[in-house]
């Protein structure tokens, strides 16, 4: 089939064309056990756009370097594959270069150690709920990863129901992770490799409660710190002869805080429970979080936030929109302030014209009251997302209805400053994050207060 030369030349103008625009990332897979490239290794280019799409797959060379070429916009992700263990890297958009770690794996890694073991408990119509949280150190010199069919193992006690559970590595989302029950009763691993750095494996779960339970958590491995969190309306006291200190949490004051340090393989670490009562969310992220958000004890998985929360990428990444957090909330503030000054400056024409103006009736924020619950660590409630063409109703703006506008920019900023301490105190953003935010904010509200007192 002959083509046209028009039709012809088009054709090769599209192709041309797309070629232009498709773009390339260029990266080396690195092993951080030999410091020599990774050559062999299997890298796999991710779409994060739409959830997660695998786009394209690769193998290192033999200088362990592989390339892509892609033509969309958004953020990706890099994923190497190295002796069954999978290692990411994210690439932001513009990224042209990325480097990924591999560590070599083991069935028995030295280095690797427990440093904590954190439960909470809390009693709810007539079951103990208990969250546990395992917080694995990796110190491996050279670094290597550690993975085998019982890679963490730990006892759950008897007639427990598990409810939830998760694996985090350092830095990344949790992944739902469910333990693999073992021969001996009561016993369970997780099968998720043990990374360089910190791994946390978080279980939630719930015994039926007569009034007074005795746990004896058999730990199988010496710790540093192992810590017991109950409500204070409930009793605490060790059993078979164990020892514990008690502590205060500034972060959790309705908590009775047991510790037990430095503990040795056998030691005795048993306790007994009576009483009821249920634990508010820690303030600051206690010691279930390791720094990362609230308890999610309680909460059903879609609500859940931090280690042990919420369905993440099936990934072991970071969030790939965390860094554009700041500029998105301040690109909506200036929205804001944009609305608010062109809105001002139409009903201030109308009033000195002496006529009136078909005006659009924007709803302020809803201002309702959130009461915390001590049985259930309230998750904030999302902004109102409203659809820019949305119809909506159409108002008469007379002279007297500009008071009501002007304080539309003020309620919204308010708003906005009330989320960002929320999710402050719930450990969903850093310290730095934070005061950077709060700073924008702040100057925003000042000039609007001050733009507001100027009209009044």
């Amino acid at each position: 089939m002959k083509l046209s030369p028009k039709f012809a030349a088009l054709l090769l103008i599209i192709i041309l064309g797309a070629y232009a625009a498709a773009e390339t990332i260029t990266g080396t897979v690195k092993n951080a056990t030999t410091g020599k490239p990774a050559a062999g290794d299997e890298v796999v280019f991710i779409k994060l756009g739409n959830g997660m799409e695998e786009a394209a797959r690769t193998k290192a060379d033999s200088k362990g370097n592989f390339s892509f070429k892609y033509d969309d916009q958004g953020p990706h992700l890099i994923r190497a594959i190295h002796q069954g263990v999978t290692y990411h890297r994210m690439a932001p958009p513009g990224t042209t270069s990325v480097e990924v770690e591999v560590n070599d794996v083991a069935k028995k890694v030295d280095g690797v150690s427990l440093t904590a073991d954190v439960m909470r408990f809390q009693v709810e119509q007539g079951q103990l709920e208990v969250m546990r949280l395992f917080a694995v150190s990796n110190s491996s010199s050279p670094p290597r990863t550690q993975m085998n069919d019982k890679n963490f193992e730990f006892y759950l006690p008897d007639g427990a129901k598990i409810v939830q559970s998760t694996a985090t590595t350092a830095g990344g989302n949790p992944l739902n992770q469910a333990p693999v029950p073992q021969s001996e009763k009561n016993r369970y691993a997780f099968i998720f490799p043990l990374r360089p750095g910190e791994t946390r494996f978080e279980v939630a779960y719930q015994l039926s409660y007569p009034g007074s339970i005795t746990i004896d958590p058999k730990s199988l491995y010496g710790m540093q710190h192992f810590v017991i969190m109950v409500p204070k309306s409930m009793q605490f006291s060790a059993a078979g002869g164990a020892q514990f200190q008690s502590m205060n949490d500034p972060q959790q004051p309705d908590a009775n805080v047991q510790v037990a340090t430095m503990t040795q393989v056998g030691q005795p670490l048993s306790f007994k429970l009576s009483g009821e009562g249920m634990l508010a969310a820690s303030a600051g992220g206690g010691p279930t979080q390791g720094g990362g958000g609230s308890s999610s004890m309680g909460q059903a998985p879609e609500a859940r936030s931090g280690p042990g929360g919420g369905l993440g990428p099936p990934i072991d990444a970071p969030d790939p929109l965390q860094q554009w957090r700041w500029p998105i909330i301040g690109g909506f503030v200036l929205a804001l302030a944009g609305g608010a000054f062109y809105m001002t400056k139409r009903q201030r024409a109308a009033v000195a014209s002496g006529g009136v103006v078909a005006d659009i009736e924007i709803p302020e924020p809803p201002q309702q009251p959130i009461t915390p619950r001590v049985s259930r660590p309230a998750a904030p409630a999302p902004a109102p997302k409203v659809a820019p063409d949305a119809p909506r109703a159409a108002a008469v703006t007379a002279p007297a209805a500009a008071a009501p506008r002007s304080s539309m920019l003020l309620e919204a900023l308010k708003e906005e400053l009330f989320q960002l301490e929320v999710e402050h105190k719930q450990g969903k953003i850093t310290q730095q994050e934070y005061e950077k935010g709060k700073a924008a904010l702040d100057g925003t509200l000042a000039l609007a207060i001050k733009r507001d007192a100027q009209k009044n």
